[in-house]
C-alpha cells in the first residue's frame, strides 16, 4: 500500500528535478513505489540486486544513452556505485538538448552514503526524497488504528499483517535480514551478535540520552566502537539521534543527544513484545510513545525542519522543539502517554527559559483545550494535523 502522498511527492520532484534520490530503509515501500510510477509513466526498471541488470551497466553510459526520452529508475544503486559519475554526464548532455527534467530515480537504503556518493557526482542536479514508513495522517484514522500503528509500527508488512503475531514474525525477519545480509552489503565487517545487543540495549534505552562508554562496557567493546555502530544504524535509518537545543541562557544544559529507535514496531520486537498488553505493562511504554510521536511529527513536517530537545541540570525540559520555516518561531511540545495532560514543573521552567511561540502538550487521546497560560492539550492525530497544514 503505497499512499497517495508519497506518490504525489515523487512525482512533484520528477517535475523539478533530472535526478531524484529516494531513500528509507528497507521494506518501508520504495521499491513498490517506484514501480507505480513506472507503471504510469512507461520508465525502464533496474533492480540492481540482479545481476542481470547490472550487467546492462557495464558500459552505463552507451546503455542509459538509449533511454533518453524515458524515466530510468535505479534500485539498490550502492550495488553500483560507480553509475553516479556517468549519469552527470548524460544529465548535463539532456540539459543541452532540452530533456531537463524526469530522467532518473534512484533508490537506496542507506541515506549517508547515498548523499555523500550523490553529492559529489550530482550537485545541482538532484532532489532527495525521504519515504518514511507509515504515519497517523495515512494510517490511522481512529483512535484503534493509531494504536495498531504505535504497537506495529510502520512499516508496511508488519502494519497490514493480519495478527500482532505475523506482525512479530515480520518484524523479527527484518531484524535478522539487516544483521546477517545488510550490514556486511555495506561493507562493515561487524559481529551480527554484537550489534543486535547494542540494538537491543538503545530500544531497552529508548529515548535515552547517549553514553556511549556506558555501552561499551555492556558489550565488552570500546566507545568509540559504539559511536561508529550508532552512526551506522543511523545511516540505514533505523536509528535517530535527537540534538539538544542549544541557547544562551546562561544555565547549565545537556550536551548529549538522546538515541531512539526510530520504528515504534522495531522497539517491540528487540523487547520481544507482541501486543499492546504487552507493552502497557513494560517499562519501555513511555519511552515507546514518546519516539512514536517523535517519528510522526517529524515525517509530516515541512522540509528543512529543525528538531531537537532542551535540558538543563536543573530539570527544565522539552521534549520536542520544532523550529519549522513560515511557522513563526520554536514550537514547543512535552508528550504523555495517557490522558493526563497536566504539563511537569519542567516544562513550565523550560517555557520560561526559551520563550517558545507555542506549545503543546501531545497525548493519547483525541481531545484539545487550553490547560495554561498559553499551553494546549492535544492529541497526537490533531498535532500532526495542525504542523502538516499550517
Amino acid at each position: 500500500m503505497i499512499t497517495r502522498r508519497a506518490f504525489q511527492t515523487v512525482q512533484q520532484a520528477l517535475t523539478r528535478q533530472a535526478a531524484v534520490a529516494l531513500i528509507g530503509p528497507r521494506q518501508v515501500g520504495k521499491t513498490t513505489l517506484a514501480q507505480d510510477i513506472a507503471d504510469g509513466t512507461d520508465a525502464l526498471y533496474l533492480d540492481l540486486e540482479s545481476r542481470a541488470d547490472r550487467d546492462k551497466l557495464a558500459d552505463p553510459a552507451l546503455f542509459l544513452s538509449a533511454y533518453e526520452d524515458r524515466l530510468v529508475i535505479l534500485d539498490e544503486i550502492h550495488r553500483v556505485p560507480e553509475v553516479f559519475q556517468e549519469l552527470r554526464g548524460l544529465i548535463d548532455k539532456g540539459r543541452r538538448t532540452g530533456n531537463r527534467t524526469g530522467r532518473f530515480l534512484i533508490l537506496g537504503s542507506a541515506s549517508m552514503d547515498l548523499l555523500r556518493q550523490s553529492g559529489e557526482s550530482l550537485a545541482g542536479r538532484i532532489e532527495y526524497v525521504a519515504l518514511n514508513p507509515f504515519d497517523v495522517l495515512e494510517a490511522a484514522p481512529d483512535g484503534d488504528a493509531l494504536r495498531r500503528l504505535w504497537v506495529r509500527g510502520g512499516f508496511p508488512d508488519s502494519f497490514l499483517a493480519t495478527s500482532d503475531g505475523d506482525s512479530l514474525a515480520f518484524r523479527q525477519d527484518f531484524i535478522r535480514t539487516y544483521l546477517e545480509r545488510d550490514v556486511p552489503q555495506f561493507g562493515r565487517r561487524i559481529p551480527a551478535e554484537t550489534l543486535e545487543r547494542l540494538w537491543t540495549m538503545l530500544a531497552h534505552n529508548q529515548g535515552g540520552l547517549l553514553n556511549a562508554s556506558r555501552l561499551a562496557s555492556g558489550l565488552s567493546i570500546t566507545a568509540p566502537t559504539v559511536t561508529s555502530y550508532i552512526d551506522l544504524l543511523a545511516d540505514l535509518l533505523l536509528v535517530r539521534r535527537l540534538t539538544p537545543f542549544h541557547a544562551n541562557v546562561g544555565k547549565r544544559l545537556t550536551k548529549s543527544p538522546k538515541v531512539y529507535v526510530r520504528d515504534s514496531g522495531l522497539v517491540h520486537a528487540l523487547l520481544g513484545l507482541e501486543d499492546y498488553n504487552d507493552i502497557a505493562g513494560h517499562p519501555v511504554v513511555g519511552p515507546s510513545w514518546e519516539g512514536f510521536v517523535i517519528e510522526t511529527l517529524l515525517a509530516v513536517a515541512p522540509p528543512r525542519t529543525r528538531a531537537s530537545f532542551y535540558r538543563t541540570a536543573a530539570g527544565a525540559e522539552i521534549d520536542l522543539l520544532l523550529e519549522m520555516p513560515g511557522k513563526g518561531g520554536l514550537w514547543a511540545m512535552e508528550i504523555k502517554h495517557g490522558l493526563s495532560a497536566k504539563p511537569t514543573k519542567g516544562f513550565h521552567n523550560a517555557r520560561d527559559d526559551l520563550n517558545p511561540a507555542r506549545a503543546f502538550v501531545v497525548t493519547a487521546g483525541e481531545e484539545s483545550y487550553p490547560i495554561a497560560d498559553d499551553v494546549e492539550a492535544i492529541g497526537l492525530r490533531a498535532m500532526a494535523e495542525l504542523i502538516a497544514g499550517g
